[in-house]
């Protein structure tokens, strides 16, 4: 049976849906760079990774072409994308009882801290996190290693064993493996099937219940 403490969630495809903002948000930095894309659903790709890795990757933008596409795109999350979301169902539930439980819960996010904490504030569920981890507006600690990292860091009196990574996309199993945490993959986010299973998380699951099942039940007495 497992020991585990410290919960960290990612926020975006994890706790919450941001497609509309996300997209939208790429979708003007790219105009802005005289880039069209009519179709915001080809930009879901962009839900969960590091921005600098994105713009890098699927549009080829250097270094600084991809500031310039990360300063258009705040411009617009920061006035209205941050608020284009919507929390998964059962979320707010799962929350209470893992805290009822005695779990200490953490974001873990790509997104730069300050976005992430407004964003958990607007959904009214700050009260159950003890710590909102994120990137830095400077560019600094983007990787999932690196914020696992940090919060491990932070949390320096516990095992890695105490910790578990929950999170949609292949960078957040990756990132528990890279801290040498256990990790849950989730399904109803932005990761296919296929790119979690791939990862090798030690748990898979379908929907908020599931993560419930697998928390509450590997909960030592």
């Amino acid at each position: 049976m497992n020991n585990y403490k410290i919960i960290l969630f990612d926020l975006d495809g994890t706790l919450s849906d941001p497609k509309e903002g996300i997209t939208k948000s790429v979708q003007y930095a790219l105009e802005n760079l005289d880039v069209a894309v009519p179709d915001v659903h080809d930009l879901e790709c962009f839900i969960g990774p590091p921005l600098q890795v994105s713009f890098a990757e699927y549009y080829d933008f250097d270094e600084g072409k991809t500031k310039r596409a990360i300063d258009f795109y705040r411009e617009r999350f920061k006035e209205k994308g941050m608020f284009e979301n919507k929390l998964y169902s059962n979320i707010p539930s799962l929350l209470e009882t893992l805290k009822e439980k005695g779990f200490t819960l953490v974001v873990a996010t790509s997104k730069p801290t300050v976005f992430a904490e407004q964003i958990v504030k607007h959904f009214n569920i700050d009260q159950f996190f003890s710590l909102i981890a994120g990137s830095s507006l400077d560019g600094t600690r983007t990787s999932k290693t690196e914020i696992i990292q940090y919060i491990l860091d932070i949390y320096n009196e516990y095992e890695p064993g105490n910790f578990i990574m929950i999170g949609d996309r292949k960078h957040d199993i990756i990132g528990a493996h890279n801290t040498g945490i256990d990790s849950i993959g989730v399904t109803y986010g932005y990761g296919s099937f296929e790119e979690i299973s791939e990862s090798d998380p030690i748990y898979i699951v379908k929907n908020v219940v599931g993560i419930k099942d697998v928390l509450v039940g590997s909960r030592v007495k």
